[in-house]
């Protein structure tokens, strides 16, 4: 299933790179442009791990705020191509489901609650995407694809927990994989593809409003995945709704 979603991914990144590529070559039947925006974005991520062995799992919830650049350069017939890069700090992790062997929650007797754990992972992470849009360019709406390489430098974690991690209940657990309890981040650089779809709405001396749907899939892990090691993959998935405002600097002249 990884194997399948990455070369996916790849696949649409080489689309949009190709795409991109035969812009500039037959730039003498397409329309230059020199258009620069900058700006700033806000949005939310479901997150969660690919472990193995399985660790059983709900999405975890964040938030992602940070700047984006965007560059202009052609338009071949109907495509607007672009280049945006955006550097962001993102809340991401894992939430465990701990369910026993009817799907039903543990119940930590101590307590009388559902056991519940979660780590929350802080990166500031930096996607490079080509884009290519379809639409009004100076007022009014625009649909847009992006998709390309992200890189991530690893800040801080955190976890919460209301059982005691170093003695957990193993005997009604459906999932017994616990030694991630006790593991922090190893690999303190992350990197993947994202790709997405969204809406521009452009107003002119305003600026430009757009709304994301982005997914991105690591292709790097958290922890050692030789085989010495606990976990033979441990990468990040994240779902993100994204805003972004930008205003222009530079606009080519019609």
């Amino acid at each position: 299933m990884c194997c399948i979603m990455r070369d996916f991914f790849c696949r649409l990144l080489l689309i949009a790179v190709l795409s991109m590529t035969a812009a500039s070559i037959h730039a003498q039947i397409g329309q230059h442009r020199n258009d620069f925006a900058v700006g700033f974005n806000a949005g939310f991520v479901l997150s969660n791990v690919g472990f193995t062995p399985t660790v059983s799992q709900s999405f975890h919830g964040g938030v992602t705020a940070g700047v984006t650049a965007r560059y202009v350069c052609e338009k071949y017939y109907s495509s607007i191509c672009a280049i945006v890069a955006e550097v962001n700090f993102a809340s991401i992790g894992w939430k465990e489901k701990i369910l026993d062997k009817y799907d039903q929650p543990v119940i930590n007797p101590s307590t009388n609650e559902q056991e519940q754990y979660s780590r929350t992972t802080n990166y500031v992470q930096i996607p490079i995407f080509a884009r290519l849009g379809w639409g009004r360019e100076e007022k009014g709406v625009q649909f847009f694809f992006q998709a390309g390489p992200q890189f991530g430098l690893f800040i801080s974690e955190s976890s919460s927990a209301n059982f005691d991690t170093d003695h957990p209940n193993l005997d009604e657990r459906s999932n017994k994989t616990v030694a991630q309890y006790d593991m922090s981040v190893e690999n303190k650089f992350d990197y993947g593809i994202a790709g997405g779809l969204g809406m521009e709405y452009s107003v002119p001396r305003v600026g430009h409003f757009m709304i994301e749907g982005r997914y991105y899939y690591g292709l790097g892990n958290i922890y050692g995945d030789s085989k010495k090691d606990y976990f033979g993959k441990s990468n990040f998935g994240n779902i993100i709704v994204k805003l972004t405002y930008l205003f222009d600097i530079v606009k080519t002249k019609k």
